[in-house]
């Protein structure tokens, strides 16, 4: 098997077709089309199913995807470590989960002070978007809630502060001087989770004071469109405490300070179990632990 067999079939799935990752690596069509085959011959499985409109992925495929990515990511973070030995720039890049970005200005300002040359690109979504990111080391880490119950093998979790739920509306909104969760069952509210995820964060508030969880629920994945529907329509939605005070988000949005208690979550570091940061990377890590205990420090 050949590096550049595996760079072929990458291409070809992230272009979406043979004649796609041709144009992308500036090769022909049949040598892309060799290259894939004789992996497949190799491997002893199909891994691509062509189809009129391109190419699909088989379950063999997906399974040689993640390790194929992973493959690449690890040579791009030796490239790195090589460079470095050379004085050439490094670059770091992470992830950051909404409930996170409240610590990044600070750790970008202590990581400059190692590395002030350093390249560095953050990546922003939610944990069900991150995380396959940082398995198959597109990204070296990544700084989010931990929404999962169980942690995939692949991955190491260090926890580094804890947030508190609160109930947010848009200013002036019509509810906010209510104080009973049960006066909001009926209301309109937002996820920031997949619909098939156990135990989400409405579950967890409306559960354990006996309540139904509301059923007039929007499933949003993406976390600006889900504070711009709640700071422009009258829905509800579920915030950190600390992102609510921390943001400008505050000129929009306002707490519904409801009597019931509120559960709260951890919020830590992603990375691969068996896989080492790049010295940069690693710099970047510890700056994101020192910015978090600064901060816990200080609430």
């Amino acid at each position: 098997m050949r590096l550049s067999q595996i760079r072929d079939f990458v291409a070809v799935v992230e272009s979406g077709g043979i004649r796609a990752a041709a144009r992308k690596l500036g090769v022909s069509q049949p040598m892309i089309t060799r290259s894939v085959r004789g992996l497949e011959a190799e491997l002893h499985a199909r891994l691509l199913q062509r189809t009129p409109t391109g190419v699909v992925l088989t379950q063999p495929g997906r399974a040689f995807l993640a390790r194929a990515r992973a493959v690449q990511a690890e040579l791009r973070k030796a490239e790195e470590e090589v460079d470095q030995l050379g004085q050439r720039v490094d670059s770091v890049v992470f992830g950051v989960g909404p409930t996170a970005g409240i610590i990044v200005p600070s750790v970008i300002t202590r990581f400059r002070q190692q590395f002030p040359q350093a390249r560095v690109r953050i990546a922003e979504g939610l944990p069900q978007t991150l995380l396959p990111l940082v398995r198959d080391e597109t990204l070296d880490f990544a700084i989010c809630r931990r929404a999962i119950v169980k942690l995939d093998s692949a991955l190491a979790f260090r926890p580094l502060f804890r947030n508190d739920f609160v109930v947010v509306a848009r200013r002036g909104h019509p509810l906010v001087k209510v104080r009973s969760l049960a006066q909001l069952a009926d209301a309109e509210w937002i996820s920031l989770l997949p619909p098939d995820t156990p135990g989400g964060p409405l579950d967890r508030v409306f559960s354990p004071v006996g309540l139904p969880v509301p059923r007039q629920v929007i499933q949003c994945e993406s976390y600006n469109t889900a504070m711009g529907l709640l700071a422009k329509t009258d829905m509800l939605g579920l915030l950190s405490r600390q992102l609510l005070a921390d943001s400008v988000l505050r000129e929009y949005l306002q707490q519904i300070p409801v009597a019931e208690p509120m559960p709260s979550f951890v919020s830590g570091m992603f990375m691969r179990a068996d896989t080492p940061l790049t010295q940069v990377a690693g710099a970047m890590a510890k700056a994101v632990t020192a910015a978090a205990r600064a901060m816990a420090g200080s609430a």
